[in-house]
């Protein structure tokens, strides 16, 4: 899916990306367009330009990797801004082109995003490497298992096996918005804004197999 708001360069993207054999499922010119059409088509890989109208790349970025975490993103925008990048790769993007990039460039960048790898243009990687080494160093990192309290981890493990709020108050003999609070502290104290990212987080900790 090819998703940016100047209808030229969308469209030269998706000419280039047919022409090379891709199958381009969908495009978009705003973000709210690029969700709706991310939820009906799942593209394997999405080429996202970083400003487009809301919600930005970084969102849509964040946003269909909640909804498919296989799917691939590459950016491709007109700024190479330190900020802009790291945002972007933060938020999941696998790959990050500026848009001076020769067509050749884009259409290997696609097909190696499409593996798995990432890819960058020139002078980018060296800084998203940076970022990660500074992000990984203990001394900069902030805890990585914030405390939570032993009723906080008991729900969190419910959430992480699906179970709706109102499943987990009847199992727990709770009400509906005591469970809610409890999510709401443990959203608070892991810094995330919504039950996706908590989902996502206690699957990671494995706290599903429990």
């Amino acid at each position: 899916m090819v998703v940016d708001d100047h209808p030229m360069w969308r469209d030269a993207v998706e000419r280039d990306l047919i022409s090379a054999g891709f199958d381009v499922v969908a495009v978009a010119s705003d973000g709210q367009q690029a969700l709706v059409r991310f939820a009906a088509t799942r593209p394997q890989v999405v080429v996202l330009d970083l400003q487009i109208p809301a919600p930005d790349g970084v969102e849509v970025t964040r946003t269909v990797l909640s909804q498919d975490p296989a799917a691939r993103v590459l950016i491709l925008s007109a700024s190479g801004e330190q900020d802009d990048v790291l945002e972007a790769v933060k938020a999941g993007a696998t790959g990050y082109l500026v848009k001076s990039a020769s067509k050749a460039e884009l259409l290997d960048a696609v097909t190696r995003v499409a593996r798995g790898d990432s890819v960058f243009t020139p002078g980018l990687a060296g800084l998203v490497l940076g970022e990660f080494r500074r992000m990984a160093d203990p001394r900069t990192r902030e805890p990585e298992h914030p405390e939570l309290t032993e009723r906080e981890t008991e729900i969190l493990k419910m959430v992480a096996k699906g179970l709706s709020y109102k499943q987990i108050a009847e199992r727990l003999v709770l009400s509906h918005r005591t469970v809610q609070n409890h999510v709401q502290n443990t959203l608070r104290k892991l810094q995330m804004h919504n039950r996706v990212e908590l989902t996502r987080y206690a699957i990671e900790q494995g706290l599903d197999e429990d």
